[in-house]
């Protein structure tokens, strides 16, 4: 059994080998309709729990869609519907899961609600986000980039904006897939020190540049998330443009990115903020693969998960 929590704690041959399943699915499909299962059903008669402390669209369909597509069924919970950590502890509810489900995702805010999760479920756990990290959304974006300009190995990929959670796992990422990890943004919202010492560790070089334009130059790949939360108060709001401003995605930045750079965004994008609908709607963009390759990607991940 095997869990997939982060991307640093995923063997390097695992993560390739998921990003590879991921294209021969998404090859097989062969433009059938969505509902349409797969030729393979491998989690056929298997329960999938999918746990949402933390709302979403992207996650949740994707999700549901790719379990029902691999032959399995979903059952989709709310933090409401298990108060986690309140009437009963994550501990005891992760044991209690997994008398009934074969599989746990969990979209919650705490990292150590996902490691507690893990700890004591007896299935496997996948985190579909936390505070910290957004692993599955990474896998998407690894194989977003390969399908359109082969492998990611030895290319710089520059992040504008925020060190949040998505930042952390494509920080993860640039170790485990060989790729040079350019971060330019204000220092008060610097990525973790430990997710620059992990992908530095992996022999892939790490660059903080305050500058955009230079930070840019040579960008195989540019990547950017939204500068505020649905959580964050008005004021965090306000003093989080007034930070970022600087550093919007926008056609006068891509200019100096090579000429055939992507531009990724994990959405949901606030247009004009922190990237201009020109880049956004523009011919290297790849959002929408980049979105739909959440679905194939965790369907990987889900087959990883139990070895099957």
């Amino acid at each position: 059994m095997n869990s997939f929590l982060d991307i640093h704690t995923t063997g390097k041959a695992d993560l390739r080998a998921m990003i590879d399943s991921a294209r021969r699915m998404k090859d097989a499909r062969n433009g059938r309709p969505k509902g349409a299962p797969d030729d393979d059903l491998p989690l056929k008669n298997r329960m999938v729990a999918l746990i949402f402390e933390k709302p979403s669209t992207r996650t949740r369909v994707s999700f549901d869609v790719g379990v029902r597509q691999l032959g399995g069924q979903t059952m989709i919970l709310s933090g409401a519907d298990l108060q986690l950590g309140h009437g009963e502890t994550i501990a005891d509810t992760a044991r209690v899961l997994s008398r009934f489900v074969d599989m746990i995702m969990i979209r919650t805010f705490e990292e150590a609600t996902l490691q507690e999760m893990a700890e004591h479920a007896s299935v496997p756990v996948i985190n579909g986000l936390t505070n910290r990290t957004h692993p599955c959304q990474i896998m998407a974006d690894i194989l977003t980039y390969e399908e359109h300009r082969g492998s990611i190995a030895g290319k710089k990929v520059v992040w504008s904006g925020d060190g949040n959670n998505v930042c952390a796992s494509l920080m993860q990422a640039a170790g485990q897939f060989g790729f040079d990890f350019t971060f330019t943004g204000p220092p008060t919202l610097d990525p973790e020190q430990v997710w620059v010492d992990f992908a530095r560790g992996q022999g892939v070089k790490v660059e903080i540049e305050r500058d955009p334009v230079k930070a840019v130059e040579g960008a195989d790949l540019v990547v950017t998330d939204t500068w505020v939360s649905m959580h964050d108060p008005q004021s965090a709001k306000e003093r989080r443009h007034n930070q970022l401003r600087a550093y919007q995605v926008n056609e006068a930045l891509m200019v100096h990115a090579k000429p055939d750079a992507l531009f990724m965004h994990c959405l949901p994008a606030h247009r004009d903020e922190e990237v201009t609908s020109a880049v956004m709607d523009g011919p290297n963009s790849v959002v929408f693969d980049e979105a739909e390759n959440r679905l194939h990607a965790q369907k990987a991940v889900m087959r990883w998960c139990l070895g099957v």
